[in-house]
């Protein structure tokens, strides 16, 4: 549970009302006016998904005005105080999205059965408590939404928000582009109906056992391990899943590995219509940004007697090399060689008959 989105008990503004008084002032519907569900404010608070809401309530962990809840049918209104392993939770922040590029070998998950490494382990320090917009499978790689407003990642997640999931898939086996093209209408699986997706045949690559395919793929349902389901109901093997866009969302040149926050000015843009309007970002600057990496400093491998010595690399240094002496008289012109033009004389010692400027001795 994230420190930065609960409170310790005293420190809300209004004080608590009594064991069940929110549950009591229910109306006829089972709503009272302003109210949300529980799910819907402990998700919108980044506290966990609606799904971990229930099973955080199944295990008697989620108090209303002190009364620990039993079923999530329960809705919560203003001055009400939500308490979670008895932390007071804080009223929700604004909306912040980050792009993150998934490695092969995480599971999208906050914790593990397993113990096998998660997506949220490995995750940068400085960055408040977020939930993936829906998954990739442990050996899947590429772009993942995550998002500390659980309310909007379970709208972008479902089939009705339109957005598109565009994968590059290699496989290994043989396929026609016709027989990609049927997938247009929808498969069904093992009683499990896909809806429509684009595939397209990109680069086939003939071996002995057989054709490495890459394939790029476009749909809009995203259920559990979809594109590998698919693509083997035609006899194709996926062996590498890459992930490159989410929506209008791209990985781009993003770094395994690496997180990157989107700004407040595209999410008013492009999310506008899924976030309420008190949780809308103001400003223009992203409040987290990618810590520095280190500075590589290039060491010198030792040489010479210091290697010998094990002394350091800074002590171990070859000397500078000293400028070369050279002895009197040594940048002098030399000498002609015999045959060439002999040197001009000055004064009566100049043989007869010779012209300077012709170079050449004159005719009688």
């Amino acid at each position: 549970m994230s420190g930065d989105r609960l409170k310790h008990k005293g420190e809300h503004g209004s004080g608590p009302e009594a064991p069940g008084q929110a549950l009591a002032r229910l109306g006829a519907r089972g709503e009272p006016s302003g109210a949300e569900r529980v799910a819907k404010v402990l998700a919108r608070a980044g506290v966990a998904s609606r799904r971990e809401v229930e099973r955080l309530i199944a295990e008697g962990r989620v108090a209303l005005n002190g009364t620990v809840l039993t079923t999530p049918a329960v809705s919560v209104g203003r001055g009400d105080i939500l308490t979670v392993n008895g932390e007071v939770v804080g009223e929700a922040e604004p909306t912040r999205l980050f792009r993150h590029h998934k490695p092969v070998g995480l599971l999208t998950s906050h914790n593990d059965p397993k113990g096998r490494p998660t997506v949220f382990e490995q995750l940068p320090p400085g960055l408040p408590r977020l939930i993936s917009v829906g998954r990739l499978d442990i050996n899947s790689e590429g772009l993942l939404l995550l998002t500390n407003d659980g309310g909007l990642a379970r709208a972008l997640e479902l089939p009705s928000s339109g957005w598109v999931r565009r994968y590059r898939a290699r496989a290994r086996g043989r396929v026609t582009q016709e027989k990609l093209d049927t997938l247009q209408n929808g498969v069904t699986i093992e009683g499990v109906a896909y809806g429509p997706i684009e595939a397209r045949l990109d680069k086939a690559k003939e071996g002995p056992q057989g054709a490495n395919l890459w394939i790029s793929v476009a749909l809009t349902e995203g259920k559990n391990r979809e594109v590998r389901r698919v693509l083997e109901h035609l006899g194709l093997k996926v062996n590498r899943l890459i992930r490159l866009a989410y929506g209008p969302f791209q990985l781009g040149t993003l770094e395994p590995g690496a997180v990157e926050e989107v700004g407040p000015r595209v999410i008013r843009e492009l999310l506008a219509d899924r976030i309420p309007p008190e949780a809308l970002p103001k400003g223009e600057k992203v409040g987290w940004t990618p810590p520095a990496r280190p500075a590589q400093v290039q060491r010198r491998r030792p040489t010479g007697e210091g290697a010998r010595a094990g002394q350091p690399a800074a002590e171990a240094q070859s000397p500078k090399r000293e400028k070369k002496v050279y002895k009197a008289g040594w940048a002098k012109a030399k000498a002609p060689k015999p045959g060439g033009i002999p040197r001009r004389k000055a004064g009566p010692a100049a043989k007869p008959g010779f012209d300077p400027s012709s170079r050449s001795p004159k005719r009688p």
